[in-house]
């Protein structure tokens, strides 16, 4: 049996595909090995009910709706400051920027989304540092908002990429159709672009969400803390499931706590799971309705 260069590609292709899935089924299966009923109610609130835990009628100690509440609060803050700024940076370079222009611009996101997320962590330290400098009665120091901005920034290279992949990949006669009927540049935008391309900048903007919710080195260099409860604004210091992650499996003294932290690992991956599931629905949807349209 004669080997050619396609066979053992095509073999070596197979099994990558095999290690790969075996390497993610062996690591989900012991994260819920591990775990201890991660969807449980004792789990999420401890010994608090669910009525009162919800309603504030009852602090959560042992459980992790602090967490929970917290990345939620987080990445809801992070997206309505990062979605204006993210596609509106992606209509500008698909729709406005020409030549030299777009080249370096272009050029400059990509830069900003391969810096790390320690170092915007960074960034947003050294604005809570400046900002009690010049305020230190009104500085808003460690809390959300701080957090919030810095994630921003760091997911913003990746909305601003999905909008103007998904402007620029329409066709140009829908993109002229338009301004054949005597709309504008801005209404064009607005009525015919971004309704067509609206599925992929919301897959992207998923996508961010789960970039959010999964770092740990922004966060804990601007606000995130151990038991610190429900936080109650925005301006405040908040628990997060990749800190509490991050600091139960470091610091533990019992069994019960470190299965705390792989329940909230398991926790955070199905939340993370779902937005890549709902992103990958979305894309298919949009894929199949311009294959119609065709």
């Amino acid at each position: 049996m004669k080997i050619n260069a396609a066979s053992l590609f095509r073999l070596f292709s197979y099994f990558s595909f095999i290690f790969y899935v075996g390497v993610f089924v062996f690591f989900i299966s012991y994260l819920f090995i591990r775990s201890d009923a991660p969807f449980s109610s004792a789990s999420v609130f401890g010994e608090s009910s669910f009525i009162k835990a919800v309603f504030y009628n009852e602090p959560v100690f042992e459980g992790l709706y602090p967490a929970l509440c917290g990345t939620l609060l987080l990445v809801a803050t992070s997206v309505l400051i990062a979605v204006p700024f993210g596609t509106g940076t992606g209509l500008w370079l698909s729709e406005f920027a020409k030549g030299r222009k777009q080249k370096v611009m272009t050029l400059l996101i990509d830069i900003l989304s391969g810096l790390p997320s320690i170092v915007i962590g960074l960034f947003g330290f050294s604005i809570i540092l400046i900002m009690h400098k010049i305020i230190p009665a009104k500085s808003p120091g460690f809390s959300i908002i701080v957090s919030s901005f810095s994630l921003s920034v760091l997911v913003l290279p990746y909305i601003a990429k999905s909008t103007q992949t998904a402007v620029s990949s329409l066709d140009k006669s829908l993109k002229l159709s338009g301004l054949s009927l005597g709309a504008d540049k801005i209404e064009n935008i607005r009525y015919i672009l971004l309704p067509k391309a609206f599925p992929s900048i919301l897959s992207g903007i998923l996508l961010a969400i789960a970039r959010c919710a999964e770092d740990t080195a922004v966060i804990m260099l601007t606000g995130a803390v151990a038991n610190a409860g429900i936080p109650g604004s925005i301006f405040e210091r908040f628990e997060a499931l990749p800190f509490f992650i991050y600091y139960t499996s470091s610091e533990y003294t019992s069994e019960n706590e470190l299965e705390m932290a792989f329940n909230a690992s398991v926790l955070l991956i199905f939340i993370c799971i779902v937005l890549f599931i709902i992103s990958y629905c979305i894309n298919s949807i949009a894929f199949k309705r311009k294959k119609r349209v065709k």
